[in-house]
């Protein structure tokens, strides 16, 4: 048995490396070095005993006791070398090394292995863990065996002893409670290291097993010409190579990840004192460098300001430990950066050595850019990657996006870094032509009611709508529609007439729509349930002359502008109208409908969309989603949300039919139906209400229902489809975007069955006749991985809005890539990227706009309203998400004085119900960032508590009620007399609460009955009251069946 010595602590550096190695075999230091000339085999064998026997760390073992989590270091008295002589390659060599496992506690851990090229040619390989080794280690190592080889081969001594790194450890270990460390925490502290759980490239694959690493590379060699300029520049701005280099890795990942205080982990050597040169041993560690960068930054002011960092850092580096930084203990830097040159040849006598290749690896990373000043002056720049995370396609992007951005700094230093070229002319054609590649032939129709019309005289006898227990054929539909058309032309309605449709989901909605377009006018679209204000702003607005409505509905409508027509009253006049097609002269650029919402302004904004969008929306999906296929669809939204164009208006042009759902009982009556049905067309339905669905049918119910679910309003994620991909394989599962401009969708993404992907689904690509660039602030086409601003070009962009000039001049705008005249794009404000297989992935809004259960809700116009009321000083609205997939409105505000009035109240008359907050917060102030903005990521989070007028649960049925209620609302506690809808609730989650009553209670009630009693102390009431009834019942049956027996 060996004898050891005492163990020894082990050095921060390697107390880091043995946390997150987790018995990975890719933390170790290789190196093959060519040996020239004529090598003595035994002394070279010699030269290596000699080397281990001077270094204690080449002899060091790793030996932990129960229960500790850092083993001590123990040193072998001495130790026979591994030598072995081998006829590997030099590729094959590190393959080969890489697959052995190095046991810490026994092995020797230096395993060298000599392979014979020629007879004046030899390589050299060194093995070793990272924890004893680090680059400096194997450049150190070259010179040390050449200076061994040469003592041994003239039998001499060498003088003076090398230093020791279990000493240097020791002395590493105290720095650590210096209090000059402690000082120097303060420096590290003041960095943002949460952010490295989300710094990623969009590249990157979602991975679940963070402890899975396998690091690859792919290199690039740069040549003397471009590196005697960056020399030049260099020496220039007084700064150096790498920090060029750094400064250019630091830009890219700013410009593709968007994160403008991105934390780098930057390679220091460790060896900051002359003495501590040559030792051997792991001394090298990752510092955090960060520096803000900002679109107008010139890159030579980055490079300085690069460079004064690095000198800060340099003064801290000793202090710097994870623990101290981070809770995780296998916390890493995503994104690392490194700089050597190489080691010049060493010459001993008769031979020469050099590192030929070497392989380092100490910590992890997501992607380290490696960079090697060769001896002829070239560069050779690796780019590392973790080959669980990105596929090497991607990686050689980057490498392109790299050497297109350091000639673009090397060309003008002076060009701020927004303008820095990362796109080179292929990716640039692939971005403007190949993605966008969509023109198909002309349009079949030049207006949808054309389209209608011809499909009326193919399928006069098919079912074309239906409404409970009312249904029309194609030939009545028509016929109703045309006395309507006929009527309305009559009263003065044509091209570019704004006519009014405020209807409850019904067949006279329908003959309504259809008659409007017939006259050739637009419909504008008010839902019913709109507050009285907002109904009446649309009819300023628009200066419509009519409105088409119910009766029922008439009373709630300002008629000062505007006359009523009422389709059931007054259709014993409409009916004397002729049934026959209308000759119309309206064509693809006249109106077809307005639909407004949500305004920054305050108001709502109405948007113009022509027959030319519609048309071609209509004709792509009637073919992609296949709707002639199948039953026909379900039409559950509403008239006001241009999604339903596409379950409403695609039937009726292939000859399918629609079915209409009561608008008193929501979602409810679509889960319900769907039981019913099967093979529907298709349902189109935001994500929010898909969720719904999957958690009210069985997995047996799911199977078959429809042919394709088209899920669009809001970011979809992988959790919402789960259910449907495991029960319903057979279902298209469609992810549709598209703003309101843009006619309904102009990008999907159809989910594979196989599709293993977490987290949000991609919108994915453009439809037929759209065009979709990424674009930057200066309407440059940005690269595959870099988010920019979607812009949409094509048949489907808007008019623009009504009555807002200059709304539409800042977001309709000249398309400079096309050549044909009049062409526009519409800004999204939406922030994208392109993935490589050319589908979008959506990440965030660049303004303050919002979707809520897939309603678009300019943030500004509740702030606005707010700020409108006398006793409110200022207002801040954000939607929040406390609890992952519910995402709600908050308010807060600054009062000017204490009142009582409920603000949310004030709102309900003139904002729609999903536009109210579910709270509002009273602030004495908002917090501010250090530049006096409102910080809005440091706004409270709502207190779960009810209001302080807290009223308890008098029974047993409050008692479940409230409960129930806190569950579904996320609130601590609920006065029995708290309004549903005035603390968070809506109608998805009126649903929920259906549901948990039924489970409960074993009753069912409507979405009606909840909506006139949302409180819990007159639910309770009502819940009473109906199983009292059913006791009843129940008693009377009993007594029935006993007189009958």
């Amino acid at each position: 048995m060996l004898e050891q010595m005492q163990g020894f602590q082990l050095s921060p550096q390697q107390k880091r490396l043995w946390l997150i190695q987790q018995d990975s075999a890719v933390y170790r230091s290789q190196c093959a070095i060519l040996i020239e000339g004529n090598l003595q085999v035994e002394i070279l064998r010699e030269a290596l005993q000699k080397v281990s026997d001077r270094h204690e760390i080449l002899r060091t073992n790793f030996h932990q006791s129960q229960g500790l989590k850092i083993p001590l270091q123990t040193i072998r008295d001495r130790a026979k070398v591994y030598f072995q002589e081998s006829n590997f390659c030099e590729k094959d060599l590190f393959k080969y090394a890489r697959q052995y496992y190095f046991n810490l506690e026994k092995d020797f851990l230096l395993k060298t292995i000599l392979v014979t090229l020629s007879s004046e040619k030899s390589l050299l390989f060194l093995d070793m863990p990272a924890l004893i080794a680090d680059t400096i280690t194997l450049s150190n190592l070259v010179g040390e065996i050449g200076h061994c080889y040469d003592s041994c081969l003239h039998e001499e001594e060498l003088d003076g002893e090398p230093l020791q790194y279990a000493d240097l450890a020791q002395w590493q270990n105290e720095l650590l409670e210096s209090k000059e460390a402690k000082e120097a925490h303060k420096y590290w502290n003041q960095l943002d290291f949460s952010q490295l759980k989300t710094s990623k490239l969009t590249s990157e694959i979602r991975i679940n097993d963070r402890t899975n690493f396998n690091p690859d590379c792919l290199t690039l060699l740069f040549d003397t010409d471009p590196i005697g300029k960056i020399d030049a520049i260099a020496q220039q701005y007084q700064t150096s190579v790498s920090t060029f280099l750094l400064t250019c890795w630091q830009i890219l990942l700013w410009r593709l990840t968007g994160q403008s205080d991105l934390i780098i982990g930057t390679n220091f050597d460790g060896r900051n004192y002359e003495e501590l040169k040559e030792a051997l041993g792991l001394f090298a560690k990752y510092l955090p460098l960060s520096c803000s960068l900002e679109a107008n930054q010139k890159f030579s002011n980055v490079l300085v300001n690069i460079n004064q960092v690095l000198d800060e850092i340099s003064q801290y580096q000793e202090s710097f430990i994870w623990e101290k930084v981070s809770e995780l203990e296998d916390d890493f830097f995503p994104f690392c950066f490194e700089y050597e040159e190489a080691p010049s040849k060493y010459i001993a006598t008769d031979i020469a050595l050099s590192i030929a290749r070497c392989y380092v690896c100490f910590d992890r990373f997501k992607i380290k850019l490696s960079c090697t000043r060769q001896l002829d002056n070239a560069i050779a720049v690796g780019f590392n990657y973790d080959t669980n995370r990105f596929v090497k396609e991607d990686i050689q992007r980057l490498a392109e996006q790299f050497e297109t951005l350091l000639n673009s700094a090397i060309e003008n230093p002076e060009t701020t870094i927004d303008r820095l070229n990362l796109l080179s002319s292929k990716e640039r054609s692939q971005l403007l032509i190949e993605f966008n590649n969509t023109k198909t032939a002309n349009l079949p129709y030049q207006c949808i009611h054309h389209w209608f019309e011809e499909q009326c005289d193919r399928t006069p006898d098919n079912i074309a709508v239906i409404c409970e227990n009312q249904q029309l054929t194609y030939r009545e539909l028509n016929n109703r529609a045309n006395r309507v058309a006929h009527y309305l032309q009559k009263l003065g309605v044509g091209a570019e007439v704004l006519v009014g449709i405020c209807l409850a989901r019904s067949l006279e909605m329908v003959i309504g729509i259809l008659g409007i377009l017939k006259a050739g006018g637009a419909y504008v679209a008010i839902d019913p349930t709109y507050p009285q204000e907002r109904k009446a702003f649309i009819l300023e607005d628009t200066r419509m002359p009519l409105l088409l409505t119910q009766q029922s509905l008439a009373a709630d409508i300002p008629t000062d502008t505007v006359k009523i027509i009422c389709l059931d009253i007054d259709w014993d006049i409409i009916a004397r109208q002729s049934t026959e097609n209308l000759v119309s002269k309206t064509n693809e650029h006249n109106l077809a409908y307005v639909i407004y919402t949500s305004g920054s302004t305050g108001k709502p904004k109405g948007t113009l969309i022509p027959h030319r969008g519609l048309v071609n929306y209509l004709n792509w999906c009637t073919q992609a989603y296949a709707v002639a296929q199948g039953t026909g669809t379900l039409v559950h939204s509403s008239l006001a949300f241009d999604l339903t164009v596409t379950s409403l208006l695609s039937p009726l042009v292939v000859g399918n039919r629609v079915e209409l759902l009561p608008e008193n009982q929501g979602i409810d009556a679509l889960w319900k139906k769907l039981r019913q049905k099967s093979n529907l067309s298709l349902i189109k339905i935001t994500p929010a209400h898909l969720e719904l669905l999957s958690q009210q049918l069985s997995p047996q119910e799911a199977s078959d229902r429809t042919n394709a679910f088209i899920i669009g309003g809001e970011n979809l994620t992988t959790e919402q489809i789960a259910f449907w991909q495991d029960f319903a394989p057979n279902t298209m599962l469609i992810n549709e975007y598209g703003p309101t401009e843009t006619v309904v969708g102009c990008c999907i993404y159809q989910v594979p069955t196989n599709y293993l992907q977490s987290g949000s689904i991609p919108i994915g690509g453009a439809i037929a006749n759209t065009q979709l660039y990424v674009l930057d602030r200066h309407l440059q086409p940005v690269p595959i991985g870099v988010p920019g601003e979607l812009y949409i070009g094509g048949a489907g962009v808007a008019r623009g809005y009504l009555n807002r000039p200059e709304l539409t001049a800042e977001k309709f705008i000249p398309n400079p890539f096309s050549n044909e005249s009049g062409e526009r794009l519409y800004k999204t404000g939406d922030l994208v990227v392109f993935r490589s297989d050319g589908n979008l992935e959506f990440l965030e809004r660049i303004d303050n706009q919002v979707k809520i259960r897939g309603f678009r809700i300019e943030l500004g116009e509740i702030e606005t309203l707010l700020s409108q009321h006398p006793n409110v000083k200022d207002a801040v609205v954000i939607a929040r998400e406390d609890t992952p997939g519910d995402r709600r409105l908050v308010a807060y505000i600054v009062l000017k004085q204490e009142f009582s009035d409920n603000l949310c109240h004030y709102l309900k008359q003139k904002l729609p119900d999903y536009m109210i907050p579910s709270d509002i917060v009273s602030l004495t102030a908002f917090p501010l960032t250090i530049n006096g903005k409102i910080d809005r990521k440091a706004l409270p989070e709502p207190a779960s508590a009810s209001s302080e007028n807290y009223i308890a649960p008098r029974n047993s049925t409050e008692e479940k009620i409230a409960k129930i209620w806190a569950e579904i609302l996320k609130r601590d506690r609920i006065s029995i007399h708290d309004n549903f809808f005035d603390i968070g609730g809506h109608s998805l989650l009126v649903t929920q609460l259906i549901s948990r009553l039924r489970d409960i209670f074993q009753i069912e009630l409507s979405i009606q009955q909840i909506f006139e009693t949302p409180t819990i102390a007159d639910l309770a009431l009502v819940i009473t009251q109906q199983l009292a009834q059913q006791a009843d019942e129940d008693i009377l049956a009993q007594a029935l069946a006993e007189l009958e027996s």
